[in-house]
């Protein structure tokens, strides 16, 4: 991914996100097995957006990531995230909420970023929330700054790496004293493990990146 025709790329992102997007069906192949299968969303699911940030580096499409402080609380604490958090009453709509959570999160100012479409929503039981993933860009690489009450960590990740085979392995992961999932689907970025609701939303996006280069 190679940034040869910056406009065009985008351009061409932009129109694949208008297209039918690839749904539920990318999402699980990035999800243990226990999570696979359409869930009801219950009418008690609260709202939330995500923001997948794409921007040019080094002559590479990045996209950015936060490692999450670890909160005794917080059911996704110390884990990778796109930037995002939930729909508050003051947001007109879930896209000022992806916007609005970025900039606290990671410092970018909404008005720097061009929404150009949205993923397949997806639901998280075990903070139930139904989670709006949205694409954006900026046309220059931002200058990030973490909110350190939230994110330990800032990853600027080139894209591409999504793309690769190798980047996809398993791994049985503990999630609390008595719960280990065995052979979980993850990314492997940097020596983190990128998996559950972030990696199937980024396996969508990397679909829907892909079909723009068959």
């Amino acid at each position: 991914m190679v940034i040869t025709q910056h406009t065009q790329f985008i351009d061409q992102l932009r129109q694949s996100l208008q297209q039918p997007l690839p749904g539920p069906e990318a999402q699980y192949r990035m999800a243990h097995v226990a999570r696979r299968g359409h869930l009801q969303v219950p009418d008690t699911a609260r709202k939330a957006a995500v923001l997948a940030l794409l921007y040019p580096r080094e002559n590479q499409w990045h996209i950015v990531l936060i490692e999450r402080v670890t909160h005794q609380d917080d059911h996704h604490s110390g884990q990778i995230s796109l930037p995002g958090g939930r729909h508050e009453a003051t947001d007109p709509d879930l896209a000022t909420t992806a916007l609005r959570e970025a900039e606290e999160e990671v410092g970018v100012s909404g008005h720097r970023i061009e929404l150009i479409g949205g993923l397949t929503d997806l639901y998280i039981p075990v903070s139930n929330y139904l989670v709006h993933p949205y694409v954006g860009f900026t046309e220059s690489p931002p200058e990030f700054v973490p909110e350190e009450r939230e994110v330990n960590d800032i990853l600027e990740v080139p894209f591409s790496l999504f793309l690769k085979k190798d980047t996809v392995r398993t791994r049985h992961l503990t999630i609390n004293p008595k719960i280990t999932l065995r052979d979980v689907p993850y990314y492997h970025v940097f020596d983190k493990t990128i998996w559950g609701a972030t990696a199937m939303m980024l396996s969508e996006l990397t679909e829907v990146v892909e079909r723009i280069q068959r």
